[in-house]
């Protein structure tokens, strides 16, 4: 399959800069560095660029099965958001509350340090701050925004409870009656992004070899289809693939999203939507659809796809009604765009760890670095990450080294195919808690998938 249909960011890019179609080569032959990265999508440039920042003398070496941003970097929905898939309670009941205070600072931050890094090196990829708007459309969406905003002051975090006309000063959708809006969130282009900053980490010395294939990892080396790179330091950055020896086994599993975008609107459909400050929008259902206006003026919309079975790999099977039930979504949501066309759909996965807990961190007897687990914030928790990665190999003792997702451990999901009835029968029940509360206008007592973002 060409890159070109991966996403819509992918054809935006081929249609603005071809020659970013072109694969670098591929390793050759056996050799060493300081570091091997295994991936290029955010998190694996992330860290060669923030190792380069804190030491340009070390030879780091990124290793890419396909292209940079082949994966989730280059198929996202266009947040770099300072969401988490854990809550700042979970956090500090898991951690305590210093330690939930200082996860949630340093998340804002790294929306201000990405569009930071993205003005300083010249990177164009629509970076624009417009916060991120949940839209509440029963009352027990409402209840649940209103919670979350009273909820946010004593973290640090900026969230503000809105009635119907003041999400309307934001976006006009139908059936609103309030929600929150919150300001640490911005849009992006993401693959724009990815490949810039792999443009820059190749200006400051480091080695990028695509078309190369990780078969294993172990302690000071890498062994991929083109040779053996040897290092002091390993970082597997693979996130949503692969769930062979490469990935992190149990821990995780992998979720597929899906995204649908339409044709560039005219202003006057706009003026009646919205979104002129370039806000991401997302709704309050237990299985929510997150949306954005894109740089060339698309309406995108996207959500978690059909759980995969056991075996499946990306794009899910059921992406075609994926899909459907997005255009409908964003029909209803936006009657104005009823008659446009749909002219990008595309799909991809993320991870979500069996406690919803994202993690990274470092093992000093094995020289293996990892980070993952975003469940579908990942834009801005790759940066972090990349940073902390960087930190713990340089040996610099910040306060990144401390938060509480390092080297924090997920229980595994159950073996075989246990593992997927029970992803099966929590995208089920956030379903049913769905179709219960558009009925009743009562919250459902029922459990949920982790947050997506």
């Amino acid at each position: 399959m060409s890159v070109r249909a991966l996403s819509l960011w992918w054809d935006q890019l081929a249609s603005h800069e071809p020659g970013e179609l072109v694969a670098r080569p591929p390793l050759d032959g056996d050799t060493t560095a300081d570091v091997v990265v295994v991936g290029a999508g955010l998190t694996g440039l992330w860290t060669a660029y923030c190792l380069l920042e804190a030491d340009p003398g070390l030879d780091v070496l990124v290793v890419e099965r396909e292209v940079a941003g082949f994966g989730a970097s280059g198929r996202a929905g266009g947040w770099c958001s300072a969401r988490f898939p854990q809550s700042a309670e979970e956090l500090a009941r898991r951690h305590g509350r210093e330690a939930a205070r200082a996860m949630r600072a340093a998340l804002r931050d790294t929306v201000v340090e990405v569009g930071g890094v993205a003005r300083a090196e010249g990177i164009d990829c629509a970076f624009a701050f417009g916060g991120t708007v949940t839209l509440a459309r029963t009352p027990a969406q409402l209840a649940r925004a209103r919670a979350a905003a009273e909820r946010a002051g004593p973290w640090g975090d900026e969230e503000h409870a809105l009635d119907a006309a003041g999400v309307a000063d934001h976006v006009r959708a139908s059936g609103v009656l309030g929600g929150s809006w919150t300001p640490d969130c911005a849009r992006v282009q993401p693959l724009a992004l990815t490949r810039a900053l792999a443009r820059v980490v190749e200006a400051r010395g480091a080695r990028i070899a695509e078309r190369t294939g990780a078969l294993r990892l172990s302690p000071r080396a890498v062994v991929t289809d083109h040779g053996t790179a040897r290092a002091r330091w390993i970082v597997r950055a693979t996130e949503a693939w692969p769930d062979g020896p490469l990935g992190p086994g149990r821990r995780t599993v992998r979720v597929p999203v899906a995204m649908v975008a339409t044709e560039p609107l005219p202003a006057d459909v706009w003026a009646r939507i919205g979104l002129a400050r370039a806000e991401t929008f997302t709704d309050g259902a237990h299985r929510p659809v997150h949306g954005v206006r894109t740089p060339d003026d698309r309406l995108a919309l996207g959500g978690r796809g059909a759980w995969f079975r056991a075996g499946s790999t990306p794009p899910a099977a059921g992406a075609a009604a994926d899909h459907e039930r997005l255009r409908r979504a964003l029909v209803e949501l936006f009657p104005v765009v009823a008659d446009a066309a749909i002219t990008h759909r595309w799909a991809g996965t993320l991870r979500v760890p069996r406690d919803g807990h994202p993690s990274v961190g470092l093992d000093p007897g094995t020289g293996i670095g990892w980070a993952g687990g975003y469940g579908g914030d990942g834009v801005a928790a790759a940066n972090l990450a990349g940073r902390t990665l960087a930190d713990l190999v340089t040996g610099a003792d910040s306060p990144l080294v401390h938060l509480p997702w390092v080297g924090h451990r997920s229980p595994e999901w159950a073996p075989g195919p246990m593992r997927w009835a029970q992803t099966a029968a929590a995208a089920a029940t956030a379903a049913l808690a769905d179709r219960h509360e558009r009925r009743s206008g009562r919250s459902a007592r029922t459990a949920t998938p982790p947050a997506e973002g």
